[in-house]
């Protein structure tokens, strides 16, 4: 086998997914309960009448991840949502944390999880409950996202979108310098849920919506929680001196009531930009879909419109021609 085809398959041995499943979708509820008649999250629900949000996900990571190395990070209190979606998967790859406490507690849950099984790993987190149209635009901007990771080790990896709108409620990045040799660039800055005046100046000027997919080695995370929440990493280290990989429900019920709820993005992302890149990727048909009249924008979900007049939720009753 030539030497380049196997540094390419040992890469690949060590590329990993999480996909974050832990959140409690609340600001999607209204739609939600209207669909299923629950309070379940919308990545567990079928908002289209077909695969749900979280087989979406799955799918389009299998893509550009083996299955045996794509973990999920879930929560305790949804599994009567989960357990059938994921029956028949290994243990080992069911990340349970108690309850939400948060994007950074997920993340350095995973990360400190994949560091006890494989430190060689290069990770991709990939949120459960967004919409991406293009499946194929996905998977190879993800694959150049891996390759920027391998190329530049001390540093995550983001995936910007290309704005087709001056979108006030997403999380923008502002690039600085690009790299060398290489399409991602430098983070300058972020801006969280601008104006639609800043928005537009942003968009003017080449700034990227924030996807919240990111690559990197597990190291160069663990060292960026490291830097800005130490107390959080020490106290998940902590916890695997003393438990095996697959044994820590336990303990992690004990960590979970001792530490405080934390956003990623605000407490590691915004205040790490010199060990961050942003990759720009366009042609996605990216949505969060956080919100009821995007969702309703971005899917067409049958039977269910939009009341722009009073902002709501409603029944379609037009009449199909």
């Amino acid at each position: 086998m030539p030497s380049q085809d196997l540094d390419l398959q040992t890469s690949r041995s060590h590329r990993w997914g999480i996909i974050l499943a832990g959140g409690d979708g609340k600001r999607l509820l209204p739609l939600t309960r209207r669909i299923t008649g629950d309070d379940r999250p919308k990545q567990f629900c079928a908002l289209t009448g077909g695969e749900t949000l979280l087989d979406q996900t799955r799918r389009r990571v299998s893509r550009v991840v083996a299955d045996q190395r794509t973990l999920f990070l879930l929560t305790q209190t949804h599994e009567c949502f989960f357990a059938d979606q994921l029956a028949g998967l290994a243990p080992e790859r069911l990340l349970i944390q108690p309850h939400n406490h948060g994007t950074a507690p997920a993340i350095a849950y995973s990360l400190t999880y994949l560091n006890q099984i494989d430190p060689a790993a290069v990770v991709s987190f990939f949120p459960s409950d967004h919409h991406f149209a293009n499946a194929d635009a996905f998977a190879a901007c993800v694959d150049l996202a891996f390759a920027q990771a391998e190329q530049n080790p001390e540093r995550v990896i983001l995936l910007g979108v290309t704005p087709d709108s001056p979108e006030e409620a997403y999380g923008w990045i502002e690039p600085g310098t690009s790299l060398a040799a290489s399409p991602a660039f430098e983070v300058r800055c972020f801006w969280e849920k601008p104006s639609r005046r800043v928005a537009a100046r942003l968009m003017r000027g080449g700034s990227l919506w924030n996807s919240f997919v990111m690559v990197g080695r597990v190291g160069a995370f663990l060292e960026m929680i490291r830097r800005t929440l130490p107390d959080l990493l020490t106290s998940f280290e902590a916890m695997w001196a003393t438990v095996s990989p697959g044994m820590e429900a336990g303990s992690l019920m004990e960590l979970y009531a001792t530490i405080p709820p934390t956003n990623f993005s605000d407490e590691v992302l915004s205040v790490s930009s010199s060990d961050l890149a942003v990759l720009p990727a366009r042609g996605l048909g990216w949505s969060d879909i956080g919100e009821p009249q995007r969702a309703l924008s971005a899917l067409r979900i049958p039977g269910i419109r939009w009341n722009r007049h009073n902002e709501s939720i409603m029944p379609d009753l037009e009449v199909p021609a």
